[in-house]
C-alpha cells in the first residue's frame, strides 16, 4: 500500500489527463498502457529487487553491489531528481489545498489569478511541504504506512463517484470517444516519450523510490505480485482520472489540450452540478492532496534515507534539513505560474515556463535516463541471476517454464534487450540527435539480442 501510495498521486489525476489531451487522446492512452506493461513493470521489479537484495537506499545499493565505481551516478541522479521534483510537485499539491476551501465555501476563483497570487501560493506550498516533512520524520510504520493504508481506498471510491457524474453529463460521450477510440496516426516519437515519461512518473519508476521501498520489504513478500499490484492500482486510477476529466471537458465545450490547468479548471464545474457538490468537491480535493502527500513523502524519503543510512543523521534532523532545502529550491516554480513574468514566460528546448522546463528535464528525461542506467547496471554489469533469485523469493513460480519461457527468462530479456533499446532510442531522439527511430531501434535491438543469447548471463558457480 505504501508503494501504491507512492505511485498514486497527482501524476494520475492531474498529469495524466492533461498529457493525454496534449498528445492525441486515446492514441496516447494506448501507448501509455503498452509502456506500463512492457517497460514500467519490468523496471519496477528491477528496482524492488535491487533494493531488497542490498537493503540500502539508491546510492548505498549501487555501492553495495559494485563498490564506489562510476555506476554510483545512478543513485546520485535518483537523489537529485527526487529532491528537485519534490519542490515543484509540492507547489502543485498546494493548489489542491486551496481548492479544498474554494470548493467548500463556493468561492468563484479564476485559476490563473489564483496561481499568480503569492499570498495564496507560498503559504499553501509551505503548508504542504510541512505536512510532508512531519510524516517522513515520524518513520515508516507510524508515518508512511499508517496514512497510505487509510487514504488510498477512500480516494479510489471518490474517483469512481466523480467518474459516474462526469460520464452522465450532456455530450459526455464525445469525450469518452476522444479518450477511448485511438487515431494511430497521432503516435509520434514525442507521444511515445511523453507516454514513457508519464508511466515512470506515475509508477514512481526511475526515481529510486522503489529501491527504497524494496529495501523495506520482507522476504515473505513477493516482488513479482507486489509490483504488478502497484502497477494495476496506479494505472486504474490514471484511467479513472481520464474518465473524470474528458467527458466533462467536452460537456463544457473546453479544449482537451488545455495543459497543466485542465483538471483544476474542469472538475470544479463537475462538482457544481452534483447534489452537495461543495462538500463532494472539498472532499475530493482533500483526498487529492492526501494522494499527493503519499507521493511527496516518497520523494523526500529517498534523500532522507541516504542521510540516515550513510551519514548516520537522525531521521528527524534529515527530514527537516532536506525538506526546507527542497522548499527553497521550489520557490521559482511557485513564481512561474503568473507571479513572475520572466519565470512564467522563459522558454528552453520547446518548453515554456520554469515549472514546465523542470518537469520536462527532471520529471521525464531524467527518469528515462535513470531507468536505462538501472537496466544496463543489473542486466549487463552485475550478475542478473542474483536479482532473479531475489525475485523468486516469495514467488516460487517465477522460474518455472510456462510453454517455452519462464517469467524469469522473459524479465531478463526485457531488462537486457527490450527496455534498453526503447529507452536509448527515446533519449537520442529527444536530446537533438537526428535519427530514424525505427532503424536505430531495429539495429540496437538485434545487437543486444545477439549478445544476450550468444553471451548469456551465467551464475557464479558457472562462471
Amino acid at each position: 500500500m505504501a508503494a501504491a501510495g507512492s505511485a498514486i498521486g497527482l501524476g494520475n489525476i492531474w498529469r495524466f489527463p492533461y498529457l493525454t489531451g496534449e498528445n492525441g487522446g486515446a492514441a496516447f492512452v494506448f501507448v501509455y498502457i503498452l509502456c506500463v506493461v512492457f517497460i514500467g513493470i519490468p523496471v519496477m521489479w528491477n528496482e524492488l529487487a535491487l533494493g531488497r537484495y542490498t537493503q540500502k537506499n539508491p546510492i548505498g545499493a549501487i555501492i553495495a553491489v559494485r563498490g564506489k565505481t562510476p555506476w554510483v551516478i545512478i543513485g546520485i541522479l535518483s537523489f537529485i531528481v527526487c529532491f528537485l521534483v519534490l519542490g515543484y510537485y509540492s507547489v502543485i499539491a498546494g493548489w489542491t489545498i486551496g481548492y479544498i476551501f474554494t470548493s467548500l465555501f463556493k468561492v468563484q476563483m479564476n485559476f490563473a489569478s489564483f496561481t499568480a497570487n503569492l499570498a495564496y501560493m507560498i503559504p499553501l506550498y509551505a503548508l504542504f511541504i510541512f505536512l510532508t516533512i512531519w510524516i517522513v520524520q515520524c518513520g515508516i510504520e507510524k508515518g508512511i504506512e499508517r496514512w497510505t493504508k487509510i487514504l488510498m481506498p477512500i480516494l479510489f471510491f471518490l474517483c469512481i463517484v466523480v467518474c459516474i457524474r462526469s460520464v452522465t453529463l450532456p455530450n459526455a460521450m464525445a469525450g469518452v470517444r476522444y479518450y477511448l477510440v485511438p487515431d494511430f496516426a497521432k503516435i509520434t516519437p514525442q507521444v511515445v516519450l511523453a507516454a514513457v515519461g508519464q508511466a515512470f512518473f506515475s509508477l514512481s519508476v526511475g526515481w529510486g523510490l522503489m529501491i527504497v521501498y524494496g529495501s523495506y520489504m520482507s522476504k515473505q513478500q513477493s516482488i513479482v505480485s507486489g509490483g504488478v499490484s502497484v502497477a494495476v492500482a496506479d494505472t486504474t486510477v490514471a484511467l479513472l482520472g481520464g474518465f473524470m476529466v474528458f467527458p466533462a471537458v467536452f460537456a463544457f465545450g473546453k479544449s482537451p489540450a488545455g495543459g497543466p490547468t485542465l483538471t483544476f479548471e474542469v472538475l470544479p464545474q463537475v462538482f457544481e452540478m452534483m447534489p452537495g457538490g461543495s462538500i463532494v468537491g472539498a472532499g475530493f480535493f482533500l483526498l487529492l492532496m492526501l494522494a499527493a502527500l503519499t507521493s511527496s513523502i516518497s520523494m523526500l524519503e529517498v534523500p532522507v534515507s541516504y542521510y540516515v543510512d550513510e551519514k548516520k543523521w537522525s531521521r528527524k534532523y534529515a527530514s527537516w534539513i532536506v525538506g526546507i532545502m527542497a522548499f527553497i529550491v521550489g520557490i521559482p516554480s511557485a513564481l512561474s505560474c503568473g507571479a513572475s513574468q520572466w519565470l512564467s514566460s522563459v522558454e528552453f528546448v520547446g518548453q515554456k515556463g520554469f515549472m514546465n522546463i523542470m518537469d520536462q528535464f527532471f520529471g521525464t528525461l531524467s527518469l528515462v535516463l535513470i531507468a536505462l542506467l538501472i537496466c544496463l547496471f543489473t542486466g549487463w554489469r552485475c550478475n542478473i541471476h542474483d536479482f532473479v533469485d531475489e525475485m523468486a523469493i516469495g514467488a516460487p513460480g517465477f522460474k518455472q517454464k510456462r510453454l517455452i519461457f519462464s517469467l524469469a527468462q522473459m524479465w531478463m530479456f526485457f531488462t537486457r534487450v527490450l527496455c534498453p533499446t526503447v529507452l536509448t532510442v527515446l533519449l537520442l531522439s529527444q536530446i537533438g540527435f537526428k535519427i530514424n527511430p525505427v532503424h536505430v531501434a531495429i539495429v540496437l535491438f538485434l545487437l543486444l539480442a545477439i549478445l544476450h543469447f550468444v553471451f548469456p548471463a551465467k551464475r557464479k558457480n558457472q562462471a
